[in-house]
C-alpha cells in the first residue's frame, strides 16, 4: 500500500502544466463557443459560459468580458457538460509482453496502479470528466489521489469488490455490504449471473439479491447488478436493485417490469464485445475467454443491440450510458454511443441525455454534473462539430475542463 501511495504521488507531481484538475481556476473563465448542449436536451447559441472558482456561475448572452477574466474562444465547437460513464474497470490492462494483466504474471502492485492511472488519463481526456468503476479494491487509492493529491483523471466512484453468489448466505451478505460501506464504497456490485462467455444464466439466489439490495439501501447505497439472463434481471428489479448492467438476453416483459419498478437499465451496445474480439490474441487462453467465449460474444453483438432497441422503445425506461471499458478500450467510451444511435436506432440527443444528465441522476449526483447550469461543478468539453447532426464527432473531443481546470484545449486560448 505504501509504494503504491508514494507511486501516485510521483504521478501528480510529474502531470503536466496547467495544474490538474479539481484545483479550481483561480480567475474567472468565460467559455465562448458555437452552441451548446445543456445535457437536458436544449440547445443554445450565442451564448457565453462564465465559470469561476470551480464552477458554472452563469449561461447567458454574450457580451463584454468581465475584468481580469480569461476568453476561452472555442470558434466553431459545441460545447457540452463533461460526459460520464456509468461502468468501467480502468484497473484491467495490457502488460508489457501485450496480454492481460493478472495477479500473476509478474508485474507489481506499483505497476499495476501506474497502469490505472494511465487509464483513467485516457478516459478523461476523451471527454469523460466521471467514471463509475465495479469494480476493485485498487479502486479507493485512485479515486482517493483523483480527488485530493493532484492525480489527473475523472471523478471516480467505486464498488471496491463485487459480491457473488459465492459471498455467503443472506446474512454473510448484508454483513459485506455493511463492510464495504465502511472500506469507502459509493455503491454495491452484485453478480447475479455468470459472464455471456459462459452462457449468463441467474447464479445469485432470489434470496440473496434480496438481503444485499435491502442492506444497502438501508445503508444509503447504490446496487448495480451484472444480470445476462430475463430471469436473472427479473429478480433484481424484483429485490429493489438500483440498477442492472448488460441485460443481453432480457425480454420485453421485465423490460416493462423495469419500467415500473424506476430500475436503472445499463445495456451496452457493442464496444466491450468488438474490443474484446480485436484483442482476442492478448486476451486468449486466461479463463473463460476461450474458443466457446469468443463464439459467445460473436453472437453476443447483434442481440445486445437488440436488446438497447428494445430498451428505448419501452416507455418509462431510464436507459443510462455505460460501456464496461476493460483493457483496450479505455478512451475510447464514445464508440459505445456512435453504436447507440447507428446501430440501435437512438436519437443523438437522447443518447447525450443519457450519458450526461441521466448518468448524473443515477450516480445521485444531478445537483453537481450532468447539465451545463449555474451551481454545477464546471465539468464541461468540446467537440469540433456538432454531436446532434452526426454523433460521430463525439469521437473528436478537443476540449476538456474539469472542475473548472483546463485539462485539455486544441484550440487557441485567448489571454
Amino acid at each position: 500500500m505504501r509504494l503504491r501511495l508514494r507511486l501516485l504521488a510521483t504521478l501528480a507531481l510529474a502531470a503536466p502544466s496547467p495544474p490538474p484538475p479539481l484545483v479550481a481556476q483561480d480567475a474567472t473563465v468565460v467559455l465562448r463557443p458555437a452552441r451548446v448542449l445543456d445535457g437536458r436536451g436544449g440547445v443554445l447559441t450565442s451564448v457565453d459560459i462564465v465559470v469561476a472558482g470551480g464552477r458554472i456561475e452563469r449561461v447567458g448572452p454574450r457580451g463584454a468580458v468581465p475584468a481580469g477574466a480569461r476568453l476561452v474562444d472555442l470558434g466553431a465547437r459545441t460545447l457540452l457538460p463533461g460526459l460520464i460513464d456509468a461502468h468501467t474497470h480502468p484497473g484491467w490492462y495490457f502488460n508489457r509482453q501485450g496480454r492481460l494483466h493478472t495477479q500473476d504474471d509478474g508485474d507489481s502492485p506499483a505497476q499495476a496502479v501506474l497502469a490505472a492511472a494511465a487509464n483513467a488519463y485516457a478516459t478523461l481526456i476523451a471527454g469523460f470528466t466521471t467514471i463509475q468503476s465495479v469494480g476493485a479494491r485498487s479502486d479507493a487509492d485512485l479515486r482517493d489521489w483523483i480527488a485530493t493529491q493532484g492525480l489527473p483523471g475523472p471523478r471516480l466512484l467505486t464498488s471496491l469488490e463485487p459480491l457473488t453468489e459465492r459471498s455467503g448466505d443472506p446474512d454473510s451478505l448484508r454483513a459485506l455490504v455493511r463492510q464495504r460501506k465502511a472500506q469507502g464504497a459509493d455503491v454495491i456490485k452484485l453478480f447475479a449471473s455468470a459472464s455471456i462467455r459462459d452462457g449468463g444464466a441467474q447464479t445469485m439466489t432470489d434470496a440473496q439479491l434480496q438481503a444485499a439490495c435491502a442492506e444497502a439501501r438501508a445503508q444509503g447505497l447504490r446496487t448495480l447488478v451484472h444480470a445476462h439472463s430475463a430471469a436473472a434481471v427479473r429478480a433484481a428489479t424484483l429485490a429493489g436493485c438500483t440498477q442492472i448492467e448488460h441485460g443481453v438476453f432480457v425480454t420485453q416483459d421485465v423490460l416493462d417490469l423495469m419500467a415500473q419498478h424506476g430500475t436503472y437499465f445499463d445495456p451496452q451496445c457493442a464496444l466491450v464485445f468488438r474490443n474484446y474480439l480485436d484483442n482476442r490474441a492478448r486476451y486468449e487462453g486466461i479463463g473463460n475467454y476461450n474458443e466457446a467465449g469468443f463464439a459467445a460474444m460473436e453472437r453476443a453483438i447483434p442481440l445486445a443491440a437488440g436488446a438497447l432497441r428494445m430498451a428505448l422503445a419501452t416507455p418509462g425506461l431510464k436507459v443510462v450510458f455505460g460501456t464496461d471499458a476493460v483493457a483496450g478500450a479505455h478512451g475510447r467510451n464514445a464508440e459505445d454511443l456512435v453504436c447507440r444511435v447507428q446501430q440501435a436506432g437512438e436519437s443523438p440527443m437522447h443518447a447525450i441525455i443519457a450519458a450526461t444528465s441521466l448518468n448524473a441522476a443515477a450516480l445521485g449526483l444531478a445537483d453537481r454534473i450532468g447539465a451545463i447550469a449555474p451551481g454545477l461543478d464546471a465539468d464541461i468539453i468540446a467537440v469540433d462539430g456538432d454531436p446532434v447532426r452526426d454523433i460521430t464527432t463525439l469521437r473528436r473531443v478537443s476540449f476538456v475542463m474539469k472542475g473548472g481546470r483546463i485539462v485539455r484545449d486544441d484550440g487557441a486560448v485567448k489571454p
